[in-house]
């Protein structure tokens, strides 16, 4: 009877290994499954992070990267200070583009000012900036009379029962032909108001989306042409322009009479000077045209603080 008794205690610690060595492989793979799938959590949370973005937001960087694409081939690394940090005053980029002739050859290549041709684009300040602009040239003067202002009676026009019809007051109610027009316009101002360096950085992003999209044209030699239409169409049909649906914005350093004329009745032709130049209009056009002289009025007018300020900062310094 020992001996059985020993068997079967010899009999259970065999099935206690058996069950004790099944315990431990089940949490192995209990282990390996949870680390795969904390792994899986990882990679799919990941994913949702980079594709969380708002479809404004992607549109808005796959604009960035294709407007910049221009001025990041051209792009200089910025200088590296003795302290290790960035130098802030070179952070734009230079943009280079050549000058034309009127017959369209190219005569030379001419350096962009890059704090107006090499700024950050900022799709939100153009937008504001064109919504400014736009609702600014509401002159907001439409006005119509109600029926107190309308001449006529305000007599009852027939007794309120007994006629069978629908009651009524005075006859220049708006129900009535020649009376007040109801909820209708009155003069109202709708000009808004932006500041001058959202206008400027608005200004400058709009320039530099034209020029890193390739969009921008330098002339030399338009003063000394002909006042005719004709004239005009010649020259920018070398460039490719004189199509009535191409949308050009011809910007001359100052306004010039001969120019004018010759530009005014071209369809699709817009002429405006240096100084008047704002977001909408260089938005509007497909292409821009620079007289060569323009652009170094830009720089005077535009310019004038940023150079100012950074004589300030060496005087300092």
């Amino acid at each position: 009877m020992a001996r059985k008794k020993n068997e079967l205690t010899e009999e259970q610690e065999t099935k206690l290994k058996t069950q004790s060595s099944k315990r431990k492989i089940t949490t192995k793979n209990a282990k390996v499954s949870k680390e795969q799938s904390s792994r899986v959590t990882k990679s799919s949370s990941s994913l949702r992070a980079k594709t969380k973005q708002s479809p404004e937001d992607l549109v808005q960087t796959a604009h960035n990267e294709s407007v910049s694409s221009f001025a990041a081939e051209t792009r200089k690394t910025s200088p590296v200070r003795n302290d290790g940090k960035k130098d802030k005053t070179d952070k734009m980029s230079a943009v280079t583009v050549s000058v034309y002739d009127i017959s369209g050859k190219e005569i030379e290549m001419l350096n962009l000012p890059k704090e107006i041709f090499g700024a950050k684009v900022n799709l939100s300040l153009m937008a504001q900036a064109v919504r400014v602009y736009l609702a600014n040239q509401r002159q907001g003067n439409a006005s119509t009379k109600t029926r107190g202002e309308v001449t006529g009676s305000t007599r009852k026009i027939y007794r309120q029962k007994g006629t069978g019809r629908a009651r009524h007051g005075g006859i220049r109610a708006p129900i009535f032909v020649k009376g007040g027009i109801a909820h209708g316009p009155k003069p109202q101002d709708y000009s808004l108001v932006m500041p001058k360096k959202m206008k400027r950085k608005a200004l400058f992003s709009a320039l530099t989306a034209k020029a890193s999209g390739k969009q921008v044209a330098v002339i030399a030699g338009l003063e000394s042409i002909e006042p005719k239409t004709k004239v005009m169409a010649q020259i920018l049909t070398h460039f490719g322009l004189a199509d009535k649906k191409a949308k050009v914005l011809l910007v001359m350093p100052h306004p010039n009479d001969t120019v004018t004329r010759a530009g005014r009745n071209l369809a699709g032709v817009t002429i405006t000077a240096a100084d008047r130049l704002n977001t909408y209009e260089i938005l509007n056009a497909k292409s821009l045209v620079f007289m060569k002289d323009a652009i170094e009025k830009m720089e005077e007018v535009f310019l004038k603080e940023f150079k100012s300020k950074n004589a300030k900062n060496k005087m300092i310094n």
